[in-house]
């Protein structure tokens, strides 16, 4: 007996909604120098890294937008070098495949503008770096959604440190480096790629959060509404 054609379809799991916080750790490292913090950087625990780019979207000081990581906002109001702060600010954590590759590219502007000025090497910042390391602990909801049209109608309602675990930390863990929307719509098939492919048109890091969740929960809508013709 043929058995092949018997075989159930695999399961869809349901999306479990959480919720996260962030938590800043002292390292005790400090820097005065530009010439220290590139030291520094160079060993930094990666947990440092990922909070000294994001954490400003998460944690409610979040005012500066123009120098949206805290190593360009530092050098800019620290080290008044507007040259420097404005190559650092556009250094999207998001274009880099990881971590390392992020720290490569923030070495190689400290050390090209070390390399145009004696001056920087030794002047002293008005105020002290600290590095800062993140933990992120989270939360289950409770709440699940078993199709794109629950999800399209929940995403409005979740709160901001939410979009940020699904749609930013989620990059982290998943083992394609997507959010947690793309990873789940996966499971359906060739049906939503459509949706997938917009939701990897929005970049997370030159937004607030609030502006993100407003962005993806409108291509769900807008895709549903669509799906519904």
């Amino acid at each position: 007996m043929n058995t092949t054609d018997n075989k159930p379809e695999p399961e869809i799991p349901s999306f479990g909604l959480k919720d996260c916080a962030l938590i800043a750790i002292a390292t005790h490292k400090r820097a005065d120098t530009l010439k220290e913090l590139r030291d520094h950087i160079e060993n930094l625990n990666p947990d440092s890294l990922y909070y000294h780019f994001w954490a400003n979207l998460l944690l409610p000081h979040f005012e500066e937008r123009e120098y949206i990581n805290d190593f360009a906002g530092w050098v800019r109001h620290s080290l008044q070098d507007a040259k420097l702060a404005e190559q650092l600010a556009v250094l999207d954590p998001v274009s880099f495949n990881d971590l390392e590759e992020l720290r490569h590219h923030l070495l190689e502007c400290i050390d090209n503008r070390l390399d145009e000025s004696e001056y920087l090497r030794w002047s002293h910042a008005t105020q002290r770096f600290e590095f800062i390391r993140s933990q992120i602990v989270v939360f289950d909801t409770q709440k699940k959604v078993s199709e794109p049209r629950e999800m399209s109608e929940l995403i409005p309602q979740m709160s901001v440190s939410s979009v940020f675990y699904h749609f930013i930390d989620a990059r982290r863990r998943t083992q394609d480096k997507v959010d947690d929307f793309r990873q789940w719509l996966a499971f359906f098939g060739e049906t939503y790629q459509p949706l997938i492919d917009q939701l990897t048109g929005i970049d997370p890091y030159f937004s607030t959060l609030a502006e993100l969740r407003q962005q993806v929960a409108a291509t769900f809508q807008h895709f549903c509404a669509e799906q519904a013709l």
